[in-house]
């Protein structure tokens, strides 16, 4: 089994498709753990409403590529996401695969690891969260060595984190 990180973001209906995204991962590779989830400033023009993000730690027996067209391309399809040109339009749901074992691939369909984790704080620090030690794959970098300064506001939402850690991780709703 090869351990992975997903991260999920929503600005549209955000409670409702991040955790109907997390549910749906989970049905199809194991969920270790979630990191905190932060509400954060669009990256991109402004008038956009914030995002949900969070990064899963997963367990898979699939490809780095199998992951990402078999079950993160599904989900989001699922969850009604139309991709556009504009790599900056609000979107239900979006799902990444940001880092695979100690995989390092660039294809035109994945760059492995991704390198926007340094360059946008909500996920350095949901990696860090879940990976404390984490030397990056190709680099040698250490995690904490590399997080971005913070250009946009990141807000935990502790209490939805909770909520979602229960359900997704111990399987209750409330």
């Amino acid at each position: 089994m090869a351990r992975a990180f997903v991260s999920v973001g929503s600005n549209i209906e955000p409670e409702k498709n991040v955790r109907s995204a997390l549910q749906r991962l989970g049905e199809q590779v194991k969920i270790r753990a979630v990191s905190t989830v932060y509400l954060t400033e669009p990256i991109g023009p402004a008038g956009q409403p914030p995002y949900y993000n969070c990064v899963a730690d997963v367990e898979t027996d699939l490809t780095p590529l199998g992951l990402k067209q078999k079950v993160l391309r599904g989900i989001e399809t699922a969850l009604g996401r139309t991709r556009t040109g504009d790599k900056y339009a609000p979107r239900a749901i979006d799902l990444d695969l940001i880092l695979y074992d100690e995989v390092v691939m660039t294809t035109d369909e994945l760059v492995l690891p991704d390198p926007d984790i340094f360059r946008r704080p909500f996920l350095a620090a949901a990696v860090r969260e879940l990976a404390p030690n984490l030397v990056m794959p190709g680099s040698g970098k250490h995690i904490n060595d590399g997080a971005a300064p913070m250009p946009h506001e990141m807000t935990p939402l502790e209490q939805y984190t909770k909520l979602i850690r229960k359900e997704i991780l111990h399987g209750r709703t409330e």
